[in-house]
């Protein structure tokens, strides 16, 4: 029966509109579910279509998943109790019966589909609404973030980016001039100071000024104002800071030869492996790898981060060790541990000697052995020095002839052959031997020992007569202790043909330990103390016997002020420093064919020297005359201390000529030297204080 459509019942038309099209849709898919049994029914299908099979007809309208058409409010009409409740495209139907806009299904086949209940969300529902939030949230965030990055472009523009740090100082914001003034302000101050400089725990400075070290503040700014316009960037210097190397000049090369000077003071150098001992505990000593400036990056470190104020830790170059730890660990086991475990003893001819094992821990050397370990070798001084006196009575040592003065005349006292031990030879299984723990058990090793001048050899130099002489005197009491003292040093040496004599040389050191004493010297040209004053007066005795014995003269040096007891012209001075480095010397030659040895007499006021060979040279002396004098210059004594007036001396210019003939050739050569003498200063000493 069709449906009336007058809304006079004062219906609201929408919601009768909406009943109406439920009821038709239900019942159109009622008979199309269903088989008409009735034939008269069947004829009926001839008659004028109803409104609900022309809505059948009609096309369907695209939906989304929830089943309404895309573009449609999706609200739930209110109803009556009596009328099924549609909720997404669903409606409960009396009966248990579910309408799904389309046909009619059975509630518990709705429910095998996966349908759920009315006001419960379906699975689908649930994912779509997180799907919603989450895009709407994303969209919300992205609308934010660009709204920051815009405003943060447009806020920043012409100034310095956000967290731009330039040695340490935030410049970010700033515009270019004032980012420049902070920098100026913070920094400039400190850059007159030294550069500290680091490498592990070994540190040194440069000054800026010594290596050109300059800020380019202009360029320095201009690199730090680049804007980012990537958006990740700029949001994220929100939260960080980057960081600018500041752009400075110098002088390359002088900055390079500075790090050259002080390289040392921050290289390493590298340290094998060793083992050494606390006593008789051999400690093993692993190897350190050295380390070298690498000073062309160093230089650049430097540049690029000096004006920070900070220490600047610098690059290096290893220096490899040819030693392992491992290979240390194996020493000690193998040879440092056993050596010391026990004595050892060497075995003589009638007695025997024991080298204890502090002995051996003080001979034991190690040094690489180029494949990672360590080589042992033993110190042959150190066990001589233990083992040669407790097998001295089983030794006898040569004895080298003699030349002495007897009745005015040399006699050669004759030579005498010893027996020794070779050390060498005995020494050499003892390394072997250390590592043994039982039978540490060496022999001695019993060889000659001949003397090392011998009778032959005494009687071949030709040392019979006096081929040179000299004598001087008028020395003080301590002058003559220091002369004596050099004379007994002296006496009886020998110089072989083609040898040269050194007094520093055969004396050594000149002090108080070796007995020599303080006495007067000539000091700037007055008197003056220093200990072995008066060896100059031996000297000058020495020098002339080898000049009349006709020596060849290698080193000399005359006095600077003239001494009236010397022959002017013909004498000489030495000079030792402290330590004892000879400074000023006499030297001579043996250019005879015979030996020559050198005897002294001492006085307690004279001393003579003699030289003794084969008289093979006549020579004579002659001094000229004294020219350009020089008158002395006046001169105030020390103010305190005491005080040795002089009434001075004038310089003056001589020339000594010696002539020398072979007695063997005839041959006849002379010898020409000037010599220069200082006036010595007139000495006025300051008058005595009052008495007190």
């Amino acid at each position: 029966m069709p449906e009336n459509h007058d809304n006079r019942s004062g219906a609201d038309p929408s919601t009768e509109r909406l009943r109406t099209d439920q009821q038709n849709t239900s019942d159109a898919e009622t008979r199309q579910a269903w088989p008409v049994q009735d034939p008269e029914a069947q004829d009926d299908r001839s008659a004028p279509e109803s409104d609900s099979e022309r809505t059948q007809q009609i096309a369907a309208l695209p939906t989304d998943f929830s089943g309404f058409p895309i573009g449609a409010t999706q609200s739930i009409p209110t109803v009556g109790a009596d009328q099924p409740t549609a909720y997404h495209g669903r409606s409960q139907q009396p009966g248990g019966q579910t309408s799904m806009m389309g046909g009619q299904q059975d509630g518990v086949a709705g429910t095998q589909l996966g349908w759920s209940t009315p006001g419960e969300p379906s699975p689908a529902d649930q994912k779509r609404q997180k799907l919603l939030k989450g895009g709407l949230y994303a969209g919300v965030a992205a609308a934010a973030l660009v709204l920051l990055y815009v405003g943060d472009l447009l806020f920043t523009s012409g100034s310095l980016p956000r967290g731009t740090v330039v040695a340490g100082v935030d410049v970010g914001t700033l515009d270019p001039a004032a980012a420049e003034s902070k920098l100026r302000d913070e920094l400039e101050p400190g850059m007159d100071k030294p550069v500290r400089l680091q490498v592990g725990d070994r540190g040194a400075t440069i000054k800026p000024d010594d290596v050109g070290l300059r800020m380019d503040w202009a360029a320095t700014v201009d690199k730090a104002d680049t804007q980012p316009l990537n958006p990740f960037t700029r949001i994220g210097s929100l939260f960080s800071t980057h960081e600018v190397t500041p752009v400075s000049t110098s002088d390359r090369e002088e900055l390079l030869a500075a790090l050259q000077e002080v390289s040392p003071q921050l290289g390493l150098e590298p340290t094998d492996g060793d083992i050494r001992f606390e006593g008789t505990k051999p400690v093993p000593v692993n190897p350190v790898p050295g380390q070298n400036l690498d000073v062309q990056h160093a230089a650049s470190e430097i540049q690029a981060h000096w004006a920070e104020g900070r220490t600047i830790p610098l690059p290096v170059t290893q220096l490899p060790v040819s030693t392992t730890r491992e290979g240390v660990q194996k020493a000690l086991h193998e040879i440092a541990e056993p050596a010391v475990a026990s004595p050892v003893t060497v075995r003589g001819e009638g007695k025997n000697a024991t080298v204890e094992p502090e002995v051996i821990a003080k001979a034991l050397r190690f040094t690489p052995d180029g494949q990672g370990g360590l080589k042992a070798s033993l110190d042959e001084k150190t066990l001589v020095g233990a083992i040669e006196p407790q097998l001295r009575d089983t030794m006898k040592p040569g004895k080298d002839a003699e030349i002495k003065l007897e009745g005015g005349a040399p006699v050669v006292h004759p030579s005498e052959d010893g027996v020794g031990v070779d050390w060498e030879k005995s020494l050499a299984p003892v390394l072997e031997t250390l590592r043994k723990p039982q039978q540490r058990v060496v022999q001695a090793v019993y060889v000659p020992a001949p003397a090392q001048f011998t009778t032959e050899q005494a009687n071949q130099l030709g040392i019979r007569e006096v081929v040179g002489e000299f004598q001087t005197g008028g020395f003080e009491p301590a002058s003559g202790v220091n002369i004596r003292r050099v004379a007994e040093q002296v006496n009886g040496a020998i110089l072989r043909p083609g040898e040269t004599f050194s007094l520093n040389g055969y004396t050594g050191p000149r002090g108080i330990p070796q007995g020599y004493v303080e006495s007067g010297i000539i000091e700037d040209g007055h008197p003056g103390r220093a200990v072995g004053g008066g060896i100059s007066q031996f000297a000058t005795t020495l020098y002339n016997a080898s000049y009349f014995a006709g020596m060849k003269d290698v080193e000399h040096k005359p006095h600077s002020y003239y001494i009236s007891r010397y022959p002017a012209g013909r004498e000489a001075t030495v000079f030792q420093s402290p330590n004892g480095k000879s400074i000023i010397d006499v030297k001579f030659k043996n250019v005879s064919k015979s030996g020559i040895m050198l005897t002294t007499e001492w006085t307690p006021s004279s001393i003579t020297v003699k030289l003794w060979g084969t008289k093979q040279f006549d020579v004579q002396s002659s001094t000229g005359p004294r020219t350009e004098p020089t008158p002395p210059m006046e001169k105030p004594g020390p103010a305190t201390g005491p005080c040795s007036p002089s009434k001075g001396a004038p310089g003056f210019t001589v020339v000594d000529t010696r002539t020398i003939r072979d007695l063997t050739t005839g041959e006849v050569r002379t010898e020409n030297k000037k010599v220069k003498y200082n006036p010595q200063p007139i000495i006025h000493c300051p008058p005595p204080p009052p008495p007190g």
